[in-house]
């Protein structure tokens, strides 16, 4: 196991909807840490998603679980290699019945001026991701 680790704890209104559209992007469930309440997801090495039952997911929190369809919660933004990769993981995202979100074009432009490229997806449960690519030197 990596000496850091990101699990992102995502509350879902159907788990095994959830998996299959994680699983469609191309990620897979680690069945060890998974059961009726969750599935982990590994995205990579370093970064795991705990796909939640909403009812599970209470266990967690005290205060009440976003609507995270009617309301934005977070963006989840995810460096990739390069940016056929950001728009390889945002087709299958939509394949799979996620939806894309337009950004705000004026923040489009300025990410194009240093060189970055990025695409809004949003999963069946509402979760937002931003896969990006910027040419690091």
């Amino acid at each position: 196991m990596a000496s850091k680790m990101i699990f992102l704890n995502l509350p879902v209104a159907d788990l095994k909807r959830a998996q299959d559209f994680y699983t469609a992007l191309g990620w897979r469930v680690n069945a060890d840490f998974s059961d009726e309440n969750a599935a982990c997801v590994v995205v990579d090495a370093n970064i795991c998603l705990m796909l939640l039952t909403k009812d599970f997911f209470t266990t967690f929190a005290e205060r009440p679980i976003a609507d995270t369809v009617a309301y934005s919660s977070a963006a989840y933004a995810l460096a990739l290699p390069n940016r056929d990769a950001v728009d390889d993981l945002t087709d299958a995202a939509l394949l799979a019945g996620g939806t894309e979100e337009t950004a705000n074009l004026d923040r489009r432009v300025q990410e194009a001026e240093v060189g970055m490229y990025g695409r809004t997806f949003v999963d069946p449960d509402g979760h937002q991701w931003e896969p990006f690519y910027m040419p690091y030197q």
